[in-house]
């Protein structure tokens, strides 16, 4: 990957990681669980809102230090409880002398602790990366349908695994983005010192950024366009196309070149901010082209591809996390991912549906020991299997 892998220092947990054991307090609406898993596959049936995708976002919040789907983190603490608390146990079958332990712990209004075998982390940060983990839900149709927000987000979530420089240069970005604002917004005329301080910060760590997302984009786009091809039967032509200011010159220049119309405005227009990655079918925006089918392949094809870059890149492979990916999928497209993930290309995999139908379909074609567990109103039950399969 380049400049995107992230050279860590030789004793921080440089194998492949299996969650092991999994326990939930007061997490959304699940109130205690404790979950002994397969480290190949783990399946959860529920009918919707019984609690399943809360078991595999706990698993995000664990590797992230957030959950994938509440923007605050109070919003995960389960209703009239004060707290909530995660931990996740990994073997490491490369160090087994070490196993890891991450905790999180949090009480409403306060603060989240998180720890790494016990010891507490100063800086959130230092953890991404260290369990690489992939998550393909119905919310990532905010891919296409949403802001260019969403896209720049899925950049930044891919690059951060990678390359732990990433995160600094986003944190100087927008440390130094709220300062510009603040400065654009007042009634007098800014200092214009303070402004090109600001503003200097802002190309600075701009540059970082968009050749990092650069060079993600580039690397990116073939192996999206392999699983999009194999999935939909090379049906359709599909593209990703990253956008930036930077592709108009040096960030500063740009930036300063129209800071009248940001005086006027009262926020910076220009930026990588503002960069967007168009999504393509046929030439055309997927948004207003493509059919639910289509859209629902290319968000796939394109997590997988982020999958496959991680695995290539990072010294663990990630943990896969599929939250209900068959809806709205013809039945050749669902036997095609049946197919990828049934393989022996993927490493631990969680995955949740309303039924067993395409469940029993991977796991009748996968050889990989497998677990079941019943999800109703926020209680797990392990699933009765057949005596052929181990656990």
């Amino acid at each position: 990957m380049g400049k995107l892998r992230d050279k860590r220092v030789k004793n921080d947990y440089l194998c492949t990681v299996i969650l092991e054991k999994l326990s939930l307090i007061n997490y959304k609406n699940i109130q205690e669980a404790m979950l002994e898993l397969s480290p190949k596959m783990n399946c959860f049936i529920g009918h919707n809102g019984a609690g399943k995708t809360n078991v595999l976002d706990a698993v995000y919040y664990l590797s992230f230090c957030r959950s994938a789907f509440n923007p605050v983190d109070s919003q995960v603490i389960r209703h009239e409880q004060d707290f909530m608390m995660l931990e996740g146990t990994y073997s490491q079958p490369d160090a087994p002398e070490s196993p890891l332990t991450v905790t999180c712990g949090m009480k409403r209004g306060q603060k989240k602790h998180f720890k790494r075998n016990k010891k507490e982390y100063k800086r959130l940060s230092e953890h991404i990366g260290l369990i690489p983990i992939v998550m393909i839900s119905p919310a990532d149709t905010f891919l296409i349908e949403g802001g260019s927000e969403e896209r720049r987000r899925l950049m930044d979530v891919v690059i951060a695994q990678m390359d732990r420089t990433y995160m600094d240069a986003l944190n100087r970005y927008s440390k130094a983005l709220q300062q510009r604002n603040t400065l654009l917004k007042q009634d007098e005329e800014p200092d214009p010192d303070m402004m090109s301080i600001w503003e200097e910060q802002m190309a600075a760590a701009g540059e970082i950024i968009y050749q990092k997302r650069n060079l993600l984009a580039t690397q990116l786009t073939p192996l999206f366009q392999q699983f999009y091809e194999r999935i939909s039967g090379g049906q359709e032509r599909v593209s990703l196309n990253y956008v930036s200011h930077c592709q108009r010159g040096p960030l500063l220049e740009v930036i300063q070149r129209d800071r009248f119309k940001d005086r006027a405005v009262g926020y910076s227009l220009h930026g990588v901010h503002r960069d967007d990655l168009e999504i393509m079918i046929e030439g055309h925006q997927m948004k207003r082209e493509g059919s639910q089918g289509q859209q629902k392949t290319f968000v796939i094809a394109l997590k997988l591809a982020q999958f496959e870059m991680l695995k290539r890149t990072m010294p663990s492979v990630p943990i896969l996390l599929l939250d209900d990916i068959f809806d709205k999928l013809d039945s050749s497209r669902v036997e095609q991912i049946v197919n990828l993930v049934s393989g022996d290309d993927f490493g631990q995999i969680f995955m949740t549906d309303t039924n067993r139908e395409h469940l029993d379909q991977i796991l009748a074609a996968s050889s990989n020991d497998y677990k079941i567990f019943k999800v109703a109103d926020g209680e797990l039950n392990t699933q009765q299997l057949p005596p052929n399969k181990h656990v």
